[in-house]
């Protein structure tokens, strides 16, 4: 059952969570917030600077009902499968894995349940993670040793998504090159030169626009936390519905369309690419 705090004093919701629940670890509380299970006056939200005015009733351990859009798949599209490598085609509103042992409803834990028969149950170790509102191809390992074998040839991998922005890009073509920060209190990317940044680097060309939105290619070089998200942001044009550098929206407009990257035992070059779900496209509109 969710417990039900008043605010007594004008704040934003995650420092008054922290305030509120000081029993907890930060890392918990941050956990709850992104994991849709906190809601203000009666409505869900993960914006961690939401304002809280007097008066204002917050519920912790809310369990929302599933809606069609983010209905936990009873069975996830495998991609590619051999003996060292399994990819899938994770849909949105799916996280990649979950930290708390009793969350099931990750990708991780459905496809080592899908792939698993009687008491021969598989283990997989997840290669790199995509955030819960991204769709596309989300790529786990075998072992833990095959895992950091794909890791090693990481750096030379591409990643290419598919992205739908507000507004229009002056350029058609263009690449931000700006080091990213997070902050672990907030949780977000700062973009900008700090003694804490590491270097980000992101390429983008436009497919197509309409008047007030674009689809865009986008790849990058790093593969930073919340890397395409922050930079377009920055660049002025955040990803449609991305509540934290954005406006919230019913679903995001990130898709993880292509990726290349070296297997760990051929040696070869693995190429997968899936296209984004039609609702995607009618971000557009």
């Amino acid at each position: 059952m969710a417990e039900k705090f008043t605010v007594t004093q004008e704040t934003t919701l995650l420092p008054y969570l922290f305030t509120t629940l000081s029993t907890w670890p930060k890392k918990t509380v941050k956990q709850r917030l992104q994991g849709r299970s906190v809601a203000v006056n009666g409505t869900v939200t993960t914006q961690h600077d939401a304002s809280l005015k007097v008066g204002d009733v917050v519920e912790v351990g809310v369990t929302q009902k599933a809606s069609t859009q983010d209905k936990t798949p009873e069975k996830l599209h495998i991609l590619y499968q051999d003996k060292e490598v399994i990819a899938i085609n994770k849909p949105a509103g799916l996280l990649s894995v979950s930290t708390e042992s009793e969350n099931k409803n990750h990708a991780l834990a459905l496809l080592r349940h899908q792939l698993s028969r009687g008491k021969n149950q598989v283990k997989l170790w997840p290669v790199h993670r995509l955030d819960r509102d991204t769709s596309g191809i989300l790529l786990f390992a075998t072992s833990k040793e095959l895992r950091e074998a794909v890791m090693d040839k990481w750096g030379i991998s591409q990643k290419t998504y598919l992205a739908v922005v507000e507004g229009i890009p002056k350029a058609e073509n263009g690449s931000i090159n700006e080091p990213l920060r997070m902050d672990e209190k907030l949780y977000r990317m700062h973009v900008g030169k700090h003694k804490d940044a590491k270097p980000a680097l992101t390429h983008y060309r436009l497919l197509k626009s309409t008047t007030t939105r674009t689809l865009l290619e986008v790849s990058i070089e790093t593969g930073r936390q919340h890397q395409i998200r922050a930079h377009m942001s920055w660049l002025g044009h955040p990803i449609v519905g991305d509540e934290r550098y954005g406006k919230k929206g019913d679903k995001m407009g990130l898709h993880a369309m292509r990726l290349k990257f070296v297997h760990p035992v051929t040696k070869k070059e693995i190429c997968l690419e899936v296209d984004a779900p039609r609702e995607f496209y009618g971000l557009l509109d």
